[in-house]
């Protein structure tokens, strides 16, 4: 087997002090008053010996790992594994890599993920969070590790975070509704009580209460990956019992996939008979016969807001309550064929 280069060979091999080459690669060369000449022929020759620092040794040394920890809901969900793509792309051009985990909103999971991440002493967390993980993320807090929410985040913390205006989108969609002339608006949603599910059935209660409309709310026990049929199921009881709704929102692109099976195994048309809207767009949704209307979340800008607030974080010498951010971003309606009135 091949020996391992070390940086004590490289040294050696330059007639160099093994701290030189260290300034160099960690890119301190010009703050120590290194020459060009000395660098250049440093960065030359590691790069022809494909000399690559032992990161362990490093991170031992700088306390440093430059390894960040992103724990989101669902991978297999397009919008998070579309925020997880991004995050990952600029925190790779940033020098950073992520390891990152599905929850499947389950808490003893999630407890679980922070403690072998803790194990890895990685740098900072990006966090979905499900419910009733407080305390893990205080502890986190307490450490003075970075941590950052997005999507969603915990009311009794005092954390940064990244959200989408749900409650706004919602409210806009119901209005979108109304004007088309619907008045018998239902509203499905899990039965979770995290900040952004309660924001949006906040933003439906208001719409119907500006109107005097009763609401119409059924909440589905959703459950990732398991139990499909059930959901459909539970969601196509719901439709089928009560015929007098004339238009449905969904409070996330899931419930409104299994709601369209639910609705086509009742032969309802779209929009014809039931007009529909989902919260968070998706692929399907544009080829969709009709196509779904959908509230779209701006992905690009949650991505980069989040790993720009942690980076900021791990980059400060201290952390203090004031620099916290809380970044409420807007979404928006794209208007389709499944919202829009049928001249009859």
């Amino acid at each position: 087997m091949k020996k391992r280069t070390l940086i004590h060979d490289v040294a050696k091999h330059l007639n160099v002090s093994i701290a030189t080459v260290s300034l160099v690669l960690n890119g301190k060369a010009k703050e120590q008053r290194i020459s060009d000449a000395l660098t250049e022929r440093v960065l030359q020759y590691v790069e022809e010996i494909g000399y690559k620092p032992n990161q362990l040794a490093k991170s031992l040394r700088t306390g440093k790992t430059h390894v960040i920890g992103l724990i989101i809901e669902n991978i297999s969900n397009p919008f998070f594994a579309t925020v997880a793509w991004m995050i990952e792309k600029n925190a790779f051009a940033r020098g950073y890599r992520i390891i990152y985990c599905s929850t499947e909103n389950d808490t003893l999971k999630t407890k679980d993920l922070i403690a072998m991440f803790q194990e890895r002493h990685i740098d900072g967390y990006i966090i979905a969070p499900p419910e009733g993980i407080e305390k893990e993320v205080n502890s986190l807090l307490k450490s003075g590790i970075p941590t950052v929410m997005f999507d969603r985040y915990l009311p009794e913390l005092t954390t940064d975070y990244i959200v989408v205006d749900g409650a706004a989108g919602i409210y806009e969609a119901t209005r979108h509704l109304l004007e088309q002339g619907f008045s018998n608006i239902a509203f499905i949603t899990s039965d979770s009580k995290q900040t952004q599910m309660e924001a949006r059935l906040d933003g439906y209660r208001r719409a119907l209460a500006e109107r005097d409309l009763p609401e119409k709310v059924k909440s589905v026990v959703l459950n990732f990956g398991k139990d499909i049929e059930d959901m459909i199921v539970d969601i196509y009881n719901f439709i089928g019992q009560s015929r007098e709704f004339d238009a449905v929102i969904f409070a996330n692109n899931s419930l409104c996939i299994y709601g369209l099976e639910a609705i086509s195994r009742l032969g309802i048309k779209i929009p014809n008979e039931l007009a529909i809207v989902s919260f968070d767009d998706h692929d399907l949704f544009r080829l969709h016969s009709p196509t779904i209307t959908a509230i779209a979340q701006p992905v690009e800008k949650i991505a980069e807001s989040s790993i720009n607030v942690l980076l900021t974080k791990l980059q400060a010498s201290t952390t203090k309550e004031e620099e916290l951010k809380a970044i409420v971003l807007p979404p928006s309606l794209i208007v389709r064929e499944s919202s829009m009135r049928v001249a009859k």
